[in-house]
């Protein structure tokens, strides 16, 4: 009993004792939410085509609870980058289509870096730069000769600021600009993709970026839902496809698919250049034309790819390279165009529900708490403040 104090009473705690237990708490909800992202490899596309998305920092705590390490986006977008600050997690920024052509202009490139980039750096991750999405799909020629320029002058301007070797620089294309993909020993490019593929694989073996190629095996079950065996898509149990040439067994299609894309590089000289998945997914709606679009197979897909992505599984060609998928989407998007597929490929509805159940469980802020959301402190300083209340108190 503390000397002075009275019999049978109780001396009240000092009101910053409360505080201080509220900064502690603060300190170690951010700090183990931080260190919570380091946990899982699997990285996911944040697209934001709709009207009805949760903002960028309660999507930061949603992503964190789930031990989420890295995150695609189609830009730059500020809001979205400065809500993850100092998070640990691994950002791929993107130059859209329609902004292409004027980083071929040295100084325009070096002027979206500054803006985009260096002022993030390093409290947000950014890793890579996308320059433009899925270009070789489309007609618009201009955009296709103006690919590469525009990609070295993007890298031209982060190695001026020193970045080389920190943020890679590359595309994303679509598995369309494959002529052939079976076996896949015999994958092929398009023989008029080919002239700007070959120059472009040389850029990204001398600037050690990655290939990046957007596989959807649910195109081809839904193009022919009678030839293409449901398992062998959704990484189910089956016998499997043997190639005849290297005899190597594939259990699942994507597999195939990343393989067949090695197997091309190579016939155009390139062993040096590592190919990443940076969308891959399955819709869990579509219209009525749209075989397999349902939330079982969606579920099954994800769950068993995320499955393998733990197991750090390589293909049957580079067993010892476990692949690296971005899975498509965070969310459904209501204002996509397109099949209703297009709307549903994502893993939770916009109020945070999971669309199905692959074992992903996060939390997602309710909007009271984003609006009161607190911009996240280093730990130190936090420490430092609950400190200064602790002895005030």
């Amino acid at each position: 009993m503390a000397a002075g104090e009275q019999p049978g009473t109780r001396s009240s705690p000092p009101r910053t004792s409360g505080l201080f237990l509220l900064v502690l708490a603060v300190i170690l909800s951010d700090q183990m939410l931080a260190a919570s992202a380091q946990g899982m490899s699997i990285g996911i596309n944040y697209g934001q085509i709709a009207d009805n998305l949760p903002s960028p920092a309660r999507v930061s705590r949603l992503l964190r609870s789930m031990q989420i390490s890295k995150v695609k986006l189609y830009d730059a977008d500020q809001n979205v980058l400065s809500a993850f600050l100092d998070t640990g997690v691994e950002f791929v920024v993107g130059i859209g289509n329609e902004n292409v052509s004027a980083m071929v202009d040295p100084a325009a490139a070096q002027a979206w870096v500054q803006q985009h980039v260096r002022p993030y750096l390093p409290s947000a991750r950014i890793t890579c730069i996308t320059v433009g999405n899925e270009v070789f799909k489309g007609n618009d020629t201009a955009l296709k000769a103006n690919l590469l320029p525009a990609m070295q002058s993007v890298y031209q301007a982060v190695v001026a600021l020193g970045l080389q070797g920190q943020v890679n620089v590359t595309t994303a294309h679509s598995l369309d600009i494959m002529g052939s993909s079976y076996p896949p020993s015999a994958g092929a490019f398009q023989p008029d993709v080919v002239p700007y593929i070959q120059p472009l694989l040389n850029f990204l073996s001398m600037a050690s970026s990655p290939f990046l190629i957007n596989c959807y095996p649910y195109f081809a079950y839904k193009a022919d839902p009678g030839s293409v065996p449901l398992e062998y898509v959704l990484f189910q149990p089956n016998a499997g496809v043997t190639d005849p040439n290297t005899k190597l067994n594939y259990d699942n299609m994507l597999y195939a698919q990343i393989d067949s894309v090695y197997a091309a590089m190579q016939a155009l000289g390139h062993t040096d250049v590592d190919v990443k998945i940076s969308e891959t997914g399955w819709p869990s709606r579509g219209d009525p034309d749209e075989a397999g679009a349902t939330p079982e197979y969606a579920g099954i897909y994800i769950g068993n790819l995320l499955r393998r992505i733990e197991m750090k599984q390589g293909t049957p060609l580079r067993p010892s390279s476990p692949i690296d998928v971005y899975v498509f989407a965070l969310f459904n998007e209501n204002l996509k165009p397109g099949p209703a597929s297009e709307r549903n490929y994502g893993l939770f509805y916009p109020d945070g529900t999971p669309v199905y159940n692959v074992g992903l469980r996060g939390y997602l802020p309710p909007m009271d708490e984003s609006k009161s959301a607190r911009k996240v402190v280093p730990l130190l300083s936090l420490i430092a403040i609950a400190s200064i209340i602790l002895i005030l108190s």
